[in-house]
């Protein structure tokens, strides 16, 4: 049990690491929706290309912390577990500025939903419940 919030924090970092870069750039027809989609210009390939950055430093930095032997391991669990959540939480924030949406006009009839939410906005919620677990997991095998 004192193990699984490490493992969940870490799995939430990994796909803050890598899942920008993949679906962002690398998978076709993610990617076409965002970098390789002719109709952005480049200012917003330019911050797209700067959320892939930062999501991948956040993932290095909340890895050294959670694998770092030493100090103060609980601080640096926290600590993790708040750098994997931004990625995810920032989403949502998006969400509250004008005149964004989670998918451009012309590919929101292909759009699939899960539970309602766009693709990424589910995948946001899963890593976001990921670590609201680990937290609690956290707490329960400190009592121990």
């Amino acid at each position: 049990m004192k193990r699984l919030p490490r493992v969940l924090v870490g799995v939430v970092l990994l796909f803050a690491l890598l899942g920008p870069l993949l679906a962002d750039l690398v998978i076709p027809d993610v990617a076409a929706l965002h970098l390789h989609n002719p109709a952005w210009p480049p200012h917003a390939k330019f911050h797209d290309a700067q959320y892939i950055v930062m999501s991948a430093l956040l993932g290095v930095v909340g890895f050294t912390l959670l694998l770092r032997p030493g100090g103060e391991p609980r601080r640096r669990f926290h600590i993790a577990a708040a750098l994997a959540s931004i990625t995810w939480l920032g989403m949502f924030g998006a969400l509250l500025f004008p005149g964004t949406a989670p998918i451009d006009p012309e590919f929101e009839a292909d759009n699939q939903l899960l539970l309602g939410l766009d693709a990424q906005l589910f995948i946001a919620l899963v890593m976001l419940v990921t670590l609201a677990v680990a937290l609690l997991a956290e707490r329960l095998a400190t009592r121990e």
